[in-house]
């Protein structure tokens, strides 16, 4: 159905960064038309009136564990590597297609309700179809793959599966979910990171990545007690540098966090346009620090936003995660290095790029697709009105603040409310499926 969206203040993310107040957007079967002031609405099925709201792309999460939201506030107070092998990939083992589909559901209700529209999605090692389905049934658009994990130490046998099955698996999702749904839904390779695959799978997956034409998403660099392993591991050489050398570099990969970066790792990053993707929450929360991302922006590279696993951040309202990258770097390099724009950049333009979508998504204009979000800033905290309507977006602004979102010209929420997905059941369904996996795991310890 057409759709037009009147009088808003428009961030359009276009390539002169135009915000456009007074203006409207028409979306004509799952597209943008025009984007631009006194369009009409003739033969138009649908006008809503934005007047005193800002539009903008939807909002998009360059790393994400839509496998781990059940188990939000469960493993608090460790780092990486302890938080891993002690509580969340034994928590991951635990699960069963149904309490998968219920971490999903939970996930993209949240993601929905505080304004993102698309995500890269690493899942754990078995059940991924039904992230798949709960992304179908909800409207999200979604790039994802099921955690490729064939070696490791302390991995539950859960968790453990032969490269051969890792393989055969991951293309078996590939050829059931890429492209499907108007190609809403994706695949997307996810060895887990370096400590959990022999560099056969890698190596393997660098391949087909290639053949398939399909994106890579791992993790890199993101704890320094995981670095050091990494060098034991590959015979000394840095995480980046040796996925470099398995073939796990190129504009076709999103590494996330990249924490521990050597100015080797950032210049081989550089040369390669491999993307990578800061998690600022998670970082803080899990102690790894804090990746040199100013730094990355200004040599040229994309950087996206992700909120990581509710686990390690315990939220997955990007909203707090632009806040926490527009202000974790000043006491460093200065307070107009993250400016609101770069911040937002970050969350729409450079999301798409991290999902490989950058021609589809992550602006407002001609031919895209109608992934919109709608927020109300006018809330006490974000008042008085700002002449720079992104300060307030970027700094002030909260999930709960998204009035409305679209995705392919569909609204997943309106007026604050799911369209897709029933808040209360999602929440109910989640407390007793998590409620089932710990009796389980009571029962398992006698």
């Amino acid at each position: 159905m057409d759709l037009l969206l009147t009088g808003g203040t428009v961030v359009t993310m276009n390539r002169e960064r135009e915000v456009l107040v007074g203006a409207d957007v028409l979306v004509q079967d799952g597209r943008i038309a025009k984007v631009g002031r006194g369009l009409k609405a003739r033969g138009t099925r649908r006008v809503m009136d934005m007047a005193g709201k800002v539009v903008l792309p939807g909002l998009i999460h360059g790393h994400l564990h839509a496998c781990q939201t059940l188990f939000r506030g469960r493993a608090d107070g460790m780092e990486l590597l302890d938080w891993l092998r002690e509580r969340i990939w034994p928590f991951e083992a635990s699960h069963d297609a149904a309490s998968m589909r219920a971490s999903a559901d939970l996930t993209f209700a949240e993601l929905i309700r505080s304004g993102s529209t698309a995500a890269l999605d690493m899942g754990s090692v078995h059940h991924y179809d039904a992230v798949f389905e709960s992304a179908r049934d909800s409207g999200f658009r979604l790039v994802g793959g099921k955690a490729m994990m064939d070696a490791g130490a302390n991995v539950p046998d859960g968790l453990r599966e032969s490269t051969a099955e890792s393989l055969a698996h991951s293309l078996a999702l590939l050829e059931k979910w890429h492209g499907t749904h108007e190609g809403r839904l994706r695949y997307a390779f996810a060895p887990r990171f370096v400590l959990s695959c022999t560099p056969e799978l890698m190596r393997e997956v660098a391949k087909l990545s290639r053949e398939h034409n399909v994106r890579i998403h791992t993790h890199a660099s993101e704890n320094a007690k995981e670095t050091d392993a990494v060098r034991q591991y590959s015979g000394g050489r840095d995480n980046v540098d040796f996925f470099h050398t398995l073939g796990l570099t190129g504009r076709h990969v999103t590494l996330a966090h990249c924490v521990w970066l050597s100015a080797e790792e950032q210049e081989l990053i550089r040369e390669t346009n491999t993307v990578v993707c800061h998690c600022p929450g998670s970082n803080l929360k899990l102690a790894s620090g804090i990746a040199k991302v100013p730094e990355l922006l200004e040599a040229g590279v994309t950087v996206a936003l992700g909120a990581d696993g509710a686990p390690c951040n315990n939220t997955l309202d990007i909203f707090n995660e632009m806040r926490l990258a527009a202000v974790l770097h000043n006491p460093r390099v200065g307070p107009r290095a993250m400016t609101p724009m770069r911040v937002l950049e970050m969350a729409t333009l450079n999301g798409a790029r991290a999902l490989g979508l950058e021609d589809e998504v992550g602006s407002l204009e001609s031919g895209k697709r109608a992934d919109i979000t709608v927020v109300d800033v006018s809330g006490l905290h974000c008042g008085p009105s700002s002449e720079d309507v992104l300060a307030p977006l970027v700094h002030s602004a909260r999930g709960s603040d998204v009035t409305h979102v679209f995705i392919d010209g569909k609204p997943v929420l309106k007026d604050g409310v799911l369209t897709t997905l029933d808040a209360a059941s999602v929440m109910a369904t989640a407390r007793s499926n998590v409620e089932r996996i710990l009796r389980r795991r009571q029962r398992a310890r006698g």
